[in-house]
């Protein structure tokens, strides 16, 4: 009698072939619920692997300690992202993934970099949001210095020193942002646009500013650039100065959030009753910016893929853990924005 194969196990488990050829081989992106499906259907059909599959249980898979370190704690978009980085690290394949997250509550350089080498004595693999800063760097070197890989999230810092960076490519998202603003300006006429950025250390919005701006000067020759504002990502920094925006600019025609602070704006808009007035870009889909959309306050919402994101983290991260000399330095790993309209939503 013929021993089941692959195509057989494929089948008994409900799933594909190329899904039980990661399971046999102990390849990455399976998730645990899968591979549990694939070793209990291997162990009812007599598959000749059964045995080496079921001694892969939690106590035989190694365990790695992922450190997480973000900003903002009570944002919706950070809430979210720490919802998805939790739910993301049962599901990293051939590793038992334990998550060690932990907040910053300011974007000062000198806290970042000690609550790095503060995580760095408890994690195998480190990654965090950060302002690109000369304190950052030295700390990153320190910890790379160590052993221990370190991935810079959203926004880059420590080129040179951290091992990648997993996000968005921010200038497309800037240029992205510049193409809708002229785009839904250009009925209104001739007129003005502004920017808030979180601040001048985070190089991921330093990198959405000149795709922003470049695209403007290159097709938007109507629409006058502001002086950039830095909000420090707050809502109430961002609704006084729209607001005042506002009253001094009658002619303003887009405002573009490149980072936090955004629920500022799209209050300030619906207070001064400027629906489908001013165009409105922002940077993460939360109840606020849906709701803004909805009402015809926000224009397009550049999202961030967190669940992908979160996936493509750990999954990294296990890899420059368990095979150190294979992993390359220095890579930047874009996803591709969710793009959210009024009528997408």
């Amino acid at each position: 009698m013929r021993r089941p194969g692959m195509a057989k196990l494929a089948e008994a488990a409900g799933v594909s072939v190329a899904t039980v050829d990661r399971v046999l081989n102990g390849r990455e992106a399976v998730t645990e619920a899968t591979r549990s499906r694939v070793i209990e259907a291997a162990l009812r059909i007599g598959h000749p692997a059964a045995a080496r599959l079921a001694g892969l249980g939690d106590a035989a898979r190694p365990e790695v300690r992922f450190g997480v370190v973000l900003h903002k704690q009570g944002q919706d978009f950070y809430k979210a992202f720490a919802t998805e980085l939790q739910r993301a690290v049962g599901e990293v394949g051939g590793v038992r993934g334990k998550l060690l997250l932990e907040f910053s509550a300011s974007q000062a350089p000198s806290e970042m970099a000690g609550h790095l080498r503060a995580m760095a004595g408890r994690c195998d693999a480190l990654a965090a949001t950060a302002v690109n800063h000369p304190e950052v760097t030295t700390a990153v070197e320190e910890i790379r210095g160590s052993g221990i890989p370190v991935f810079s999230l959203l926004s880059d810092f420590g080129q040179g020193a951290r091992t990648g960076y997993i996000g968005l490519n921010n200038l497309k998202v800037g240029r992205t942002a510049g193409w809708i603003t002229a785009l839904a300006a250009a009925p209104r006429g001739p007129g003005k646009v502004a920017i808030f950025v979180g601040g001048h250390r985070w190089h991921g919005h330093d990198l959405r500013e000149t795709g922003f701006r470049s695209y403007l000067r290159e097709a938007a020759s109507t629409l006058e650039m502001l002086e950039t504002f830095v909000n420090l990502e707050t809502r109430q920094l961002t609704y006084e100065a729209v607001l005042a925006l506002i009253s001094r600019h009658p002619d303003l025609r887009g405002i573009y959030v490149a980072g936090g602070g955004m629920e500022g704006a799209i209050t300030a808009l619906r207070e001064a009753d400027l629906t489908d007035q001013i165009v409105l870009v922002v940077s993460a889909l939360t109840p606020d910016s849906r709701a803004g959309l909805a009402e015809g306050l926000v224009t397009m919402v550049i999202d961030t893929p967190l669940e992908k994101l979160c996936r493509d983290l750990f999954n990294q991260m296990s890899r420059v853990v368990l095979r150190p000399d294979g992993a390359a330095d220095g890579v930047q790993h874009f996803l591709p924005p969710d793009i959210h309209l009024a009528e997408s939503i």
